[in-house]
């Protein structure tokens, strides 16, 4: 495909990231980093400063502030090392493995000094969380500055970050500094670092790097030195003229975002293009048997992936993306993402598609991932599936979703499933919590294009990226964005998609001629209560529809492509556990009667959902 933006559609959007403001209802803290960091590869350690701008817009004063410093998860008897160990079903890249790391092995992250304003706080190291007593309140609507000093050493790679992963990358370095924790309208978000994923403040990185002259770095933010640095971040025919020593200082400034990560190795290639729109396409990775054929192909689907996702879920709002071998599987970070690069190419266009739209989800909504992880997890392998339908497959398929599905009634059949208000460190089991996140999460958008209609659910989730980039949205937002849209209320799917755990189970009971021709009786045999398309297929092969809508949702989906003619409509009361549906059709000409045969709806026993005469 032809990939064509203007850059000045483009530039209108970056600008207008950049002026984003929350909601009149909302309020949003704001920080601006500056570090410098020293890294010492023969010890795997580092040294740091860091000057933090942070700006309190609440209502609230503040007398305490908290960081998280990641790295301290990494030590035996951690509640990470606890909870890997404990948990039902352990993660099998953690098991017990940071309980036998040695002290070499280890990951730290201590702050030995911080200071607000210039005058000393008083702090306290309590596992990843640094606790900080304020030397004065912060007032609302004020603008404080911190500057600490800090050192860490990077772990033997585990979880996400680290050092010598088992493709043998040197350094992902994620969660690497110490990140002040968020404060929102539900106060501090300063929980430990157990497994989960993170929440940021938005504001502006800048990153200075030293590190020996041999390492090729990639990850968050826009190099400020490439005539310095060179290593194809320079422009075609630009000379490069390093400093004269053993170390260079990369230089990265990143506006607007949540986090920052950086990789690094001797042995990288770096490949670069840049799209027609301006954006640029990074590729960061070791060069063997098992990269080098399927990593210069993916060049050519990293940059269909971002045309699809923005043309399909809102424009991505910065001017490069950087796809880098490492990690320990796949991890999304603001404006990159760390990889593992030994796969086979389908696995490695997915894994790519994957971290590339969480992009969208997790880096410009940013929901809170702790709270809601479905929101982003759940968001971005539905986005992943319609993406990879649509540039990677040879034949497309016309239920995009169905994986999630599968998954959804894997969870809900399991005796095991737990609602998705669930505090994602607090699930019961590993298990839980991906299948409620990745699938239930898809399957929460994939139902609302059957309840709403598709193309009401695509424009709102481009209105939803629209109205809410940059400003963390919660559950109601999004359904608030569905219902505008299509005219209908829909907070009662949240109530039972999101805070409970019941489940969809329709039935056709009977199908019988009467004396104006035909009685088909349904019945509602789960607890959650759904609409309900009723598709009636003649001897002769053609098929018409009766829509059922509950009467709480207050109207009508509209008609929708590809489905068969609405020859009626009948409203269905969700405390009736039955409903009968009167035809005026000859109980002889009708061959089969069947719920959902698009099957969007998420109903857990598909076995009952269809009534052929033929063999009754």
């Amino acid at each position: 495909m032809r990939l064509i933006w203007s850059k000045a559609l483009f530039g209108l959007c970056f600008l207008s990231v950049l002026s984003a403001k929350a909601q009149t209802d909302r309020w949003q803290q704001a920080v601006k980093y500056e570090m410098d960091v020293e890294m010492d590869v023969d010890k795997n350690q580092y040294e740091g400063h860091q000057n933090l701008e942070y700006t309190n817009n609440s209502p609230d004063t503040l007398h305490r502030v908290f960081y998280h410093l990641y790295y301290n998860a990494f030590q035996p008897n951690s509640m990470m090392d606890v909870r890997s160990r404990t948990i039902a079903d352990p993660d099998g890249r953690v098991k017990d493995r940071i309980a036998n790391l040695t002290p070499d092995e280890i990951g730290y992250l201590k702050v030995k000094s911080l200071k607000m304003d210039g005058k000393s706080a008083d702090i306290e190291h309590v596992g990843t969380i640094l606790e900080v007593n304020l030397p004065k309140p912060i007032l609302p609507h004020s603008t404080v500055n911190f500057s600490l000093d800090f050192e860490g050493q990077v772990p033997l790679q585990i979880r996400r970050s680290g050092r010598d992963n088992k493709e043998g990358v040197r350094y992902s370095m994620s969660q690497w500094y110490p990140k002040m924790a968020n404060y929102d309208d539900q106060g501090w978000h300063a929980n430990p670092y157990i497994g989960r994923e993170f929440y940021g403040i938005w504001g502006d990185f800048d990153v200075k790097i030293t590190i020996d002259k041999s390492y090729i770095l990639g990850g968050t933010g826009y190099l400020q030195n490439p005539e310095e640095i060179g290593y194809g971040y320079e422009e075609e025919g630009q000379k490069v003229k390093q400093p004269r020593g053993k170390t260079l200082t990369w230089h990265f400034h990143a506006p607007q975002v949540h986090d920052f990560m950086w990789a690094a190795d001797p042995n990288y290639t770096h490949d670069k293009m840049v799209m027609d729109n301006g954006i640029t396409i990074h590729h960061l990775y070791i060069k063997g048997e098992k990269t080098a054929n399927n990593w210069k192909k993916l060049m050519e689907y990293t940059p269909q992936s971002m045309a699809y996702l923005s043309e399909h879920f809102g424009q991505y709002p910065y001017k490069q993306y950087s796809v880098i071998q490492g990690g320990d599987g796949g991890m999304e970070y603001p404006m990159s993402t760390l990889i593992t690069g030994e796969r086979t190419l389908p696995s490695l266009v997915g894994v790519m598609v994957h971290e590339m739209a969480h992009s969208w989800f997790q880096g410009v909504l940013a929901t809170n991932e702790s709270l809601y992880p479905w929101m982003d997890e759940g968001f971005t392998t539905f986005a992943t599936n319609v993406t990879m339908n649509n540039i990677f497959s040879k034949e497309p398929s016309k239920s995009p979703q169905a994986g999630s599905y599968r998954g959804y009634i894997r969870l809900a059949t399991s005796g095991k499933e737990e609602p998705m208000t669930t505090h994602s460190d607090h699930y019961h089991t590993n298990f839980a919590y991906g299948s409620a996140a990745y699938s239930k999460g898809a399957v929460f958008l994939g139902q609302l294009g059957y309840i709403i209609g598709e193309e009401n659910r695509d424009k709102a989730m481009l209105k939803y990226f629209n109205d809410w980039k940059f400003k963390h949205p919660k559950t109601n937002d999004i359904v608030r964005e569905m219902e505008k849209q299509s005219g209908l209320e829909l907070d009662w799917y949240k109530e039972y998609w999101v805070n409970s755990t019941k489940t969809i189970d329709y039935s056709v009971s009977s199908v019988e001629a009467s004396d104006n021709g035909t009685k088909i009786t349904l019945q509602r045999d789960g607890l959650m209560p759904m609409p309900i398309d009723l598709v009636i297929t003649y001897q002769d092969g053609s098929q018409e529809m009766v829509y059922l809508p509950l009467v709480i949702q207050r109207g009508n989906k509209p008609e929708e492509a590809g489905m068969p003619e609405r020859i009626k409509t009948q409203r269905w009361p969700w405390t009736n556990i039955t409903t009968e549906v009167n035809l005026d059709k000859d109980f002889n000409t009708i061959k089969s009667v069947e719920i959902d045969p698009s099957q969007r709806m998420a109903d857990i026993n598909r076995d009952n959902n269809s009534f052929t005469l033929e063999e009754e």
